[in-house]
Order: C-alpha cells, then structure tokens, then sequence
C-alpha cells in the first residue's frame, strides 16, 4: 500500500512531517522519503531504504537538517519518493499513492514525445515519475492532475509540493482518503486521520472522490470537486488500517469488533474452551466475537516485538512467514488439552496461519478452530498494489478453485459461484481450504455481514476483491 502526510505551516513544519510520516510505517515497507520547501533554502529531498529499519532511525539526521513552511512525504510499499523535479509547472516535489494498470499504454504515448523515464532495479517505471509525467503533458497543475485521473487506469491519490503550498488530491473514486487536519498555525493532508491528533491538529474536513484543494498555512481551497460515487476500499477496515484509524466516520477497530460480532452470531451453539486472536490483526474480532458468544477471551501467545519489530524483514515469503512464527511465543497453560477459536483478519495465501495452527497444536491444543474477518479473497484488487505481491494464482482460494474445478478458472461465472456463500461450490472450497491448512473447522465472514460492520451506505464500497464487482 503506502500513505503519505504533508504540512503546510506558518513555522517550520519539519517536526510535524517527520512525527506525521512515522505515524503511516503500518502502510509501507520498502521506502520512506521526505521534501521541504523553504523561501530561504528551496526545495530539499531525502529519501531512504527502511526494509530493515523503522522510519524513525533512518530520518533522524533530517529532522535536524532540513527545514521549511512546506513539506509532504511518504512511506512506501515500491518506489523510491517523494520525486523532486523542474517543469514548465516550475520545481515541485510529488508522492503518490495508488497502482496504474495501463502503465506501459501511458508510458508509449509518453515517449512518442521524446521523453525519458528512469528504469528501476526491477525493470518497472517509478509510477510517482511517471504521474509528473502525465500531469506535464498539460499546461498547469489542475488540468495535468484532471488529465492524470482521467487516463490512469487503477486509482491515483497525490500530495504536489509546490513553493506557493500544496495540492492534495483523491483518487477519481475515492479508493483511497485524504484528511485535513488544522491547527492555530496551520494545516496538514493525511492518509490517516490519526496521524495528526498527537500533533496538535482537530479534523477540519475529509477530501470527497476525485476532489483537488490547495492548502497552505493560511486555508484549504477546494479547485475542483467532481459529483461521483464513491467506492472506497473496504479492505482499508479489513486489513490496511491501523486500529485508530478512521474512514468515512467509521473506526477500524469498531468495525473490525462489528465483525466479530456477526461472526458469533453465525456460529450460535458452537462453544469452544477460548477465543483467540492472531495477535494483533485480530485483536478486535476475538473481543467482539466473545463479548456476544459469552466465551472467554484469552491470549495463549503473544508476540515477541522487542527485538523482532517487522516480519517483513526478508525479501523471500518463507523467510518472512518463518520470522513471523518465531515471533510467536505460546503460554501452554492456555493451550494445552484446549478447544481453541481462533479469529484473524484474513486469509490470503494462508501459509502463515496453517503454520501458526500447528504451533499450537505442537504446543497441546485439542483442537484449533479458525474463524477470519472478511468474506474469501477470490479476485486480486485491480486499484490498490496489495495486488503487486499477491497474484490471483497465490490465493487459497483461487489454487482451490483450480483444484476442485480440475481447469485453471478464469471465468466470472464459475468465480462467482465460490464467491456465493450460499452455493455448494462455496461450501466445497471452504471446505478444502480447511482440509489444506489443518484447522479444525474453518469459517469465514459473509460478505453481507463484513459491509453491515463498515456501517456506511454500500453502494459507496469497493468489493471487488471478494465478489468481482466494479
């Protein structure tokens, strides 16, 4: 995924950029980066490697060095930013948020023009260059960005540092949020609406789909404001966010009880010994689920952080999947000669869960019961680059469908049949996947139940990845 913050101040904003970004590393991974603007200095950039680190120890040296009224940065999942360029539009600095889908179509029409892009280590094309580039083709900033979400395929959500303050822009659709936060001297954009409270700023407004303000010490004016729907990302409540984050006036942590909510109504009559959490993604579920169930909620492991901060550590997914059980720690005593129900966010390819129900089982559990918060993965998300690292081949439940199918399916049809919880084929997959992994039963949230939990009108909900509808 990735987040991004930017600060426009009547002091200097570096504290607030620097303690604002940090508070977005649940969103990223790879990269982090940073851009100034001062009248006395112009504009300065740092950006750096963090796969190893936390934001913080990488950017302490900035936090003393770099100064201005104005910054925007970033944590990021892929590319190196926020990106520092010169253009007819003048210097300015840009991070990005989102996934382009048309990438190679842009980048060909691009070239026609005798334009050059930088080639990463990987072959791609830095998609932040590569939305400065679209927004060049055009004769000022609003007509560049319009242009921009018009012909990206995906979603674009964009912070533009410029010397006059910063353009703050949502993707056409609103796939991804935008709040604005104010304070006496000044006001700040955010992907998260928490990563301001701390800071001193109040909510001030949150950006509508496709909106495009200008913000700077003095105010926030909107430039442009299209009249469209909106279809904001639920796996933002599912997955991304963090706990005290909030979307469309909803808590991930409430929605996320919601759910677990809905999931013991489900399993009414089922009565395991606990209920569990995989720490900490499923923290709100299991509290939800055993507040209506009246079973006990209790932690028999918990995570070992001191030293094992991220387990994303290495770059291969069975190092990590390794490093994330051995942060792991059991308390046997809670296990051992147990029926335990444990709840999780979600099953993506479900290597780490399969891995961690037989740790306890290793560890004496009678029986390991799992239970995951959202509705089964069947589509890989076409606007967000969750996807990037998650083809649609390495889901659980598409390698099940294939199997039960004996075809590699590819047709909506027969997709949509699994996705239905009330169709065999569904039952069947659900199932199988209980079979591969271990579990002794296996439940998953309804769809219906997991968009009553979100609590917002459903007609502005995503849902694409789960049931392939646009």
């Amino acid at each position: 995924m990735g987040g991004f913050f930017g600060v426009a101040s009547k002091e200097d904003c570096v504290f607030d950029l620097f303690y604002g970004i940090d508070y977005h590393s649940h969103l990223g991974t790879r990269r982090a980066g940073m851009a100034t603007y001062s009248t006395e200095k112009g504009f300065d950039k740092s950006i750096h490697s963090i796969e190893n680190t936390q934001f913080r120890t990488k950017f302490t040296d900035e936090i003393q060095s770099m100064t201005g009224n104005y910054g925007i940065g970033c944590i990021s999942d892929y590319e190196a930013q926020p990106i520092l360029l010169r253009s007819h539009h003048g210097a300015y600095a840009i991070t990005t948020v989102g996934k382009i889908n048309n990438t190679d179509e842009i980048v060909d029409e691009i070239l026609k023009q005798h334009a050059h892009f930088f080639q990463m280590s990987n072959g791609e094309i830095n998609q932040t260059e590569l939305v400065a580039a679209i927004i060049n083709q055009k004769d000022n900033f609003i007509e560049g960005i319009k242009y921009a979400q018009d012909i990206i395929d995906g979603s674009m959500s964009m912070l533009i540092l410029t010397e006059k303050g910063i353009y703050a822009v949502r993707d056409k659709y609103g796939r991804t949020p935008i709040a604005i936060g104010k304070k006496d001297n000044g006001y700040c954009a955010s992907f998260e609406s928490f990563a301001y409270l701390n800071l001193g700023y109040s909510d001030y407004k949150a950006l509508s789909a496709g909106e495009i303000a200008v913000i700077d010490e003095t105010g926030v004016k909107t430039l442009y404001s299209p009249d469209v729907n909106m279809k904001i990302c639920t796996f933002l409540w599912v997955y991304y966010g963090y706990p005290s984050s909030s979307y469309e006036g909803m808590s991930v942590e409430q929605m996320r009880y919601n759910c677990g909510k809905c999931l013991a109504k489900r399993d009414e009559g089922f009565r395991p010994d606990i209920v569990a959490c995989i720490p900490d993604s499923g923290m709100a579920h299991a509290i939800g689920y055993s507040n209506t169930a009246h079973i006990p909620f209790a932690r028999p492991f918990v995570k070992y952080t001191p030293t094992w901060p991220r387990s994303f550590m290495p770059t291969h997914q069975s190092k990590r999947n390794l490093i994330a059980k051995m942060k792991l720690i059991p308390i046997h005593d809670l296990i051992k000669n147990k029926r335990l129900l444990l709840i999780d966010d979600s099953i993506v390819r479900g290597t780490q869960l399969r891995e961690t129900t037989e740790f306890l089982y290793e560890s004496g559990a009678d029986e390991v019961h799992i239970r995951t918060g959202c509705p089964p993965l069947i589509f890989s998300c076409k606007y967000l680059n969750f996807s990037r690292s998650t083809s649609e081949m390495e889901l659980i439940t598409r390698r099940t469908i294939n199997e039960l199918e004996g075809r590699e399916v590819m047709d909506k049809e027969t997709l949509s049949l699994y996705a239905d919880p009330n169709t065999e084929q569904y039952k069947k997959m659900v199932e199988e996947i209980g079979k591969k992994l271990h579990f002794t039963s296996l439940s998953y949230l309804r769809l219906d139940d997991m968009l009553d939990s979100v609590g917002i009108d459903k007609s502005k909900l995503c849902t694409y990845c789960w049931n392939g509808e646009e």
